[in-house]
């Protein structure tokens, strides 16, 4: 008697434990950074195909989200990071936060935009961070168009430009790191001597991208015709544009090595309640479906060669010459970087 109850016991806690190990893997928790923006309907795509429920769960800006995930090794509260870049992805690998896994999508993935070669972080989007500027703004003041990073120190450009605080944004450090890529660290005017003429010629630096953009950038009121921004961003002016118009009111500054490629990349968290659920959005992640979900909504490109893109992206100039330092490098020298950058600009 005492046996049979023991099995029955034993059989209950299997099924138990099955049910639970179910319910887990028909779960998935995505952890994004805040600009993360993908259709309700294609959530709702994945949640029918895989019988699943999808939590998105935003973690602040890029940088912010890694620190997270990095806290929580080994007992994440998410099955997936979405959002790591390459000037952060050598900090990501160092800590040993993902399991690896590579999907077959990606042979549909130029080897430009493969982010990591040791497939622990797969390609999702890329775009690319440079100057923008206030088309109207230059006619009215009578100045042209900037066609190196040195013009900004001279007395034209005094008060014009606001940046973003590389230590706090994800597009004010892939301008620093473009910077390091123009000037160079050792030459008779380096990366540090522009920026110490830029404080000089009363550069303003802003925490954030929204705050640069929509408070300082003079197409919303400030007095500032040059950001910090993306290549795509005339085409979400040019999209969003309050009355139609045929051109966008901003453009692109686009200088060779004075921009910047960001790719951004998703990975399986080590730990992870669903990996098998993980895996499949991964797969869904580049599928050409999904890949053009997101381009008008985050205004990045799709790393999928087979999918479009939107018409507005005609606006979205893509430089001749990005920076040309490599992520395994800029993970080397990023942190002093950053601390030489504080050094010479805001003390």
């Amino acid at each position: 008697m005492k046996k049979s109850v023991a099995v029955v016991l034993m059989v209950l806690g299997i099924m138990s434990s099955a049910a639970c190990s179910n319910s887990d893997d028909r779960k998935l928790v995505i952890m994004t950074h805040d600009s993360f923006d993908i259709s309700d309907e294609m959530v709702a795509k994945f949640e029918a195909e895989h019988d699943a429920m999808v939590v998105i769960q935003p973690a602040g800006d890029s940088g912010e989200a890694l620190v997270r995930a990095i806290l929580e090794k080994g007992n994440p509260s998410a099955d997936l990071l979405y959002g790591v870049d390459n000037t952060y992805l050598s900090r990501a690998l160092d800590e040993d936060i993902f399991d690896k896994y590579e999907p077959g999508a990606l042979d549909q993935v130029s080897a430009q935009f493969i982010l990591d070669t040791t497939g622990h972080v797969t390609s999702i989007n890329y775009g690319y961070v440079n100057l923008n500027y206030d088309k109207q703004f230059l006619v009215d003041v009578g100045l042209e168009v900037p066609t190196a990073l040195e013009e900004l120190t001279g007395p034209d450009w005094k008060g014009r430009l606001v940046v973003e605080n590389p230590a706090a944004s994800s597009p004010g450090l892939a301008f620093l790191i473009a910077t390091v890529s123009y000037f160079g660290e050792a030459d008779d005017y380096d990366y540090l001597d522009f920026w110490r003429d830029l404080r000089a010629n009363d550069v303003l630096v802003k925490d954030g991208w929204t705050e640069a953009y929509y408070t300082d950038f003079s197409p919303y009121g400030g007095d500032r015709p040059l950001v910090v921004s993306y290549a795509t961003s005339p085409a979400a002016e040019y999209l969003f544009s309050t009355e139609p118009v045929d051109v966008p009111p901003t453009g692109n500054i686009l200088i060779d090595k004075a921009s910047f490629l960001q790719i951004e990349g998703i990975g399986i968290l080590k730990g992870a309640s669903s990996k098998d659920l993980a895996k499949k959005f991964i797969d869904f992640a580049l599928s050409k479906s999904f890949q053009e979900d997101f381009p008008d909504k985050m205004f990045v490109y799709p790393v999928n060669r087979n999918a479009a893109i939107p018409e507005s992206f005609k606006f979205a100039d893509v430089p001749t010459k990005s920076s040309d330092l490599s992520a395994a490098e800029i993970g080397q020298k990023r942190d002093q970087w950053i601390q030489d950058w504080t050094e010479v600009v805001l003390r």
